[in-house]
């Protein structure tokens, strides 16, 4: 009876824990920024880039306090916002090639995480308007100035205009971050095999005050992108470094 007694207690000892901690990872999900979705996604992906990837993070972002902000980074790899994404409260909003949100699992994961789908070539106004939307109400905004991959030897590929457009006319601040040692190898699946020792550097805000009003002048909009690629340059050690500008018709496999 009394080794009955003892079982009996035990498993309402498991059950008061197993209780309070469904009753803590419930308050946990409504204080989130996070939907109950999201927040299983942001759990693979802090294992994902804590463990496999094994991210060192250096600078904070700041906390949105209502305002939101354009992210810029450097590109090498498939997985960039993944760490990104770890420095922030909420969502980051990626713009992501439309092809990919036909994709089984990458589509899915890409909705979820409420990315901006965009055409690869020119302005997509409606992407744009969807973003700037999004960042006028307090959220994030992610973009790669470079628009591809870099696989090449050079540090930054030439910069695309759209981070400073979108920052203007949504009249917010722009985050540079720099990534070092991201994991690729020419395929979107092939990183999650490859052990990597990534290192990602956070600047400070960059205000835009002076230029407000100014986004359809074509060359503040260059010589923004140009100092946005000279702050991702000088995270990453290079402060002299001279960036390009892409062309209309720029490709990276033409040069």
């Amino acid at each position: 009876m009394k080794g009955s007694g003892n079982s009996i207690l035990a498993i309402l000892v498991l059950c008061c824990v197993a209780c309070g901690l469904l009753l803590w990872i419930a308050v946990a999900i409504r204080r989130s920024p996070y939907s109950p979705v999201q927040a299983m996604v942001a759990f693979v992906n802090v294992l994902l880039t804590r463990v496999l990837w094994r991210v060192k993070i250096r600078g904070q972002l700041p906390s949105r306090d209502d305002q939101g902000g354009v992210i810029i980074c450097n590109h090498r790899g498939s997985v960039d916002p993944f760490f990104v994404q770890l420095g922030a409260a909420g969502i980051v909003h990626w713009f992501v090639a439309k092809e990919y949100f036909r994709v089984p699992v990458i589509g899915t994961f890409l909705r979820i995480s409420k990315s901006i789908p965009t055409n690869r070539a020119g302005i997509d106004t409606a992407s744009t308007k969807s973003a700037i939307r999004y960042a006028r109400k307090g959220h994030w905004i992610g973009m790669l100035p470079e628009g591809h991959i870099n696989e090449t030897p050079e540090l930054l590929l030439p910069g695309r205009p759209g981070a400073a457009m979108i920052a203007l006319k949504a009249r917010v601040p722009v985050v540079p971050c720099y990534l070092e040692g991201v994991p690729y190898d020419g395929t979107f699946w092939g990183c999650l095999f490859m052990p990597a020792k990534v290192k990602l550097v956070i600047g400070q805000p960059m205000d835009l005050t002076p230029y407000y009003g100014k986004e359809k002048d074509r060359q503040v909009l260059r010589d923004l992108t140009i100092i946005f690629l000279k702050r991702i340059a000088a995270l990453a050690g290079y402060p002299d470094y001279e960036p390009q500008l892409a062309g209309r018709k720029w490709h990276p496999d033409k040069g």
